[in-house]
């Protein structure tokens, strides 16, 4: 069973928005601080954005001030609302623990052009 599944990417204009998804199961989203990591094609995963089990966020400086991160703790979901996107987003995005301990999903695909 995958721990995390990860849904909502696309194809997006620069400048475009879109929000991401996490479904986690219970224990593991009740637990841990929950991330968003993204790589893409040829590089090494990188973190994105984190959000602590109270609720607290960073952001990765390639991010900050255009990705937003929440969690709906009752619907062990977590989200990435992302905007102005440019096309350096352009990735395959995961979720996972903070830090990673579990199996990585499938991640869902950004990709940013015109």
């Amino acid at each position: 069973q995958v721990p995390v599944v990860e849904s909502g990417g696309g194809l997006v204009q620069p400048g475009g928005s879109l929000r991401l998804s996490c479904a986690a199961s219970g224990r593991i989203f009740s637990w841990n601080d929950m991330g968003w990591y993204r790589q893409a094609p040829g590089k090494q995963r990188d973190f994105v954005a984190i959000i602590t089990s109270g609720g607290s966020t960073k952001y990765a400086d390639s991010v900050k001030g255009r990705f937003t991160i929440s969690r709906d703790n009752a619907k062990n979901t977590m989200y990435l609302q992302m905007n102005s996107l440019k096309p350096e987003d352009t990735a395959v995005y995961y979720c996972n623990s903070v830090p990673a301990k579990y199996n990585w999903g499938q991640g869902t695909q950004v990709t940013v052009s015109s």
